[in-house]
């Protein structure tokens, strides 16, 4: 079974800027637009049995607010009565009232244990729709954004099982079937859990196809997949064909195997420990290789067949394939190379290097069965030369003028509560990783809609700035491009501790961060100045500022939703929803 394939992200060094200066506070005044609700944000609160971080994190942290990336500007969210109500904005200084799209056939109120509803919005004219008490809706909804053409319609409704939220889904055709996928996200108590929060957290992919009989159109599911983990993922979707999966989480995941799988598994784990032992042993000196294979009871010299070159080995026992074969890391002087069977029925093989000096980082090329044996002497004299990069005190040369790096000079924003993040790929058939990559101090900042026919992008901080990742599941040599840079915005966000949200615009014009109460953060990329504006210290001119704008809200509800166009940004409480004009538009 082939492993998966260790990748690493490439920055574009044209979008990266290191002569950035920073964000100019701007006091331009920002126009900010509010509308009453009818009915407060159906808001579920967090149950005493609810206590872990990843319920923070999955449901307490729940964004209400949901942006149809499809059409622009059009926002909806669920009230307290199950109604979907939808905002679509053409014209700031003439907004109407949210209007009902659809309501919930079940009377939420009854449920004690339900979550929050969730929608996410599939296609044009698809959308998923969960209650949030394990129901599972998919409606047709015509176009969205148009009061003359939105009508939602049921086209499957069916439970599966405990509360979830939709965390993404897909609308895609394959063999000529229109199908869609949806990723549920669960925490469930672990009943086998001693250590730990005592529950996990489950994605189930379960995939619907439309089924025609006698001209009725409907849905039937075909297939349920479950990944299982130990911590709620910062970013899970589901490629545009419906082939693959991508999860950015601080625990790896895994798919829960079936009774075939499990047994499949243990075949191969069986093989995995007969292999374990092996096969040789192979020191080193600067002249010289030793080999040591251990050998059969009742083996003689004339059942061996040692053949040398100078670039290559093989080693015959009789009657069996090669015991040993391929090309050696580097060139030897195959005349004087020799080998022996000593007293305990062991065969010792020596090489003699063409090139004295070069340690040899493997001995036959791509070969694992060996195991490299190091003595006493060279652990000595590595340990050495990485001597001058330890030490016992904190400066240990003061009198150097760049002292060595410590964990006192990091400022309170560069600590990170989680490292060792990983990105992962799954593929829908073979249910394995295909390609992973471990993030390490890349810091998970938030997702965003760029264009909806594509995979949602990451942020991820870099050092101080915010890089944007755009994922492209058809393109395994680019699987994950940077698009653009928000400067200094990993450094930025870290200050603010009271952060709720943050979002971009989807044409990276800019920005954005809320608080858990009123504050808006905007910060806009750099633009040219129309005015002479000089740097002091360096009495040059400037030919471009990057501006922060602070929005404080007429509210003292707590913000429930957050969404960023190229335009606005909409900001949801419990019985208001701000519009906030960032950008004018073309």
């Amino acid at each position: 079974m082939a492993s998966a394939a260790h990748c690493s992200l490439q920055a574009k060094r044209l979008l990266l800027d290191p002569k950035f200066e920073g964000y100019k506070l701007s006091l331009e005044p920002l126009a900010c637009y509010q509308l009453g609700l009818d009915a407060a944000v159906a808001e579920v609160h967090l149950r005493d049995d609810q206590y872990t971080l990843d319920h923070m994190r999955a449901f307490g942290m729940y964004n209400y607010l949901h942006l149809d990336s499809w059409y622009q500007d059009n926002v909806y969210y669920v009230d307290q009565f199950g109604r979907v109500m939808n905002l679509s904005v053409t014209l700031d200084t003439a907004l109407q009232k949210p209007r009902e799209v659809f309501r919930l056939p079940a009377d939420l109120t009854t449920y004690d244990n339900r979550l929050c509803a969730s929608l996410h919005f599939s296609s044009p004219t698809r959308v998923t729709l969960s209650d949030g008490t394990g129901r599972l809706y998919l409606i047709k909804s015509g176009k969205r954004g148009n009061s003359a053409s939105e009508k939602w319609e049921i086209m499957f409704n069916e439970e599966l099982g405990s509360p979830f939220i939709i965390a993404h889904s897909v609308s895609f055709v394959k063999s000529d079937t229109h199908s869609l996928a949806v990723l549920l996200l669960r925490v469930e108590k672990d009943e086998l859990e001693t250590k730990g929060s005592g529950f996990h957290i489950t994605l189930e992919w379960v995939t619907l196809a439309e089924i025609s009989k006698e001209g009725d159109h409907r849905y039937e599911i075909i297939k349920r997949r479950v990944l299982q983990g130990k911590s709620v993922p910062h970013y899970a979707a589901i490629e545009t064909s419906g082939d693959g999966l991508m999860i950015v989480s601080h625990r790896p995941f895994k798919f829960m195997q079936s009774v075939s799988d499990k047994l499949e598994e243990t075949d191969d784990a069986k093989v995995l420990n007969e292999k374990k032992d092996p096969l040789y042993y192979w020191q080193q000196t600067e002249d010289d290789v030793t080999i040591t294979v251990q050998l059969p009871q009742d083996t003689i010299k004339d059942d061996i067949k040692v053949s040398f070159s100078p670039d290559n080995i093989c080693v015959i026992l009789k009657d069996q394939p090669p015991l040993m074969e391929g090309k050696l890391y580097s060139s030897v002087d195959h005349e004087s190379c020799t080998w022996i069977i000593k007293e305990n029925k062991s065969l010792e093989i020596s090489l003699i290097k063409k090139n004295e000096g070069t340690q040899w980082p493997e001995l036959i090329v791509g070969d694992t069965r060996g195991q490299f044996i190091m003595d006493s002497s060279q652990c000595s004299e590595i340990a050495e030369s990485l001597m001058h990069l330890t030490s016992e005190v904190m400066n240990p040369n003061p009198e150097k003028e760049n002292p060595p790096c410590n964990a006192q000079e990091l400022e309170e924003c560069d600590a990170f509560l989680e490292d060792g993040a990983s990105l992962c790929r799954f593929d829908g058939d073979t249910l394995k990783v295909t390609h992973t990559i471990n993030l390490g101090s890349n810091q998970y900042l938030f997702s965003v809609v760029v264009n909806p026919r594509e995979m949602p992008c990451f942020c991820l901080r870099h050092d101080v700035d915010a890089l944007l990742w755009q994922p492209h599941s058809d393109q395994p040599e680019n699987m994950w491009e940077h698009i653009a840079t928000f400067n200094a915005l990993g450094y930025v966000q870290a200050s603010k501790q009271d952060k709720k949200f943050m979002a971009c615009a989807p044409d990276y014009s800019y920005a954005a961060l809320c608080e858990c109460l009123r504050r808006v953060f905007i910060y806009r990329q750099p633009t040219p100045l129309s005015t002479v504006l000089y740097n002091r210290k360096e009495g040059r001119q400037v030919g471009q500022v990057a501006k922060q704008l602070v929005a404080t809200l007429e509210a003292h509800d707590p913000i429930l939703g957050f969404q960023a166009t190229s335009e606005r940004l909409f900001v949801l409480t419990t019985k208001t929803l701000f519009l906030i004009k960032v950008n004018s538009g073309n």
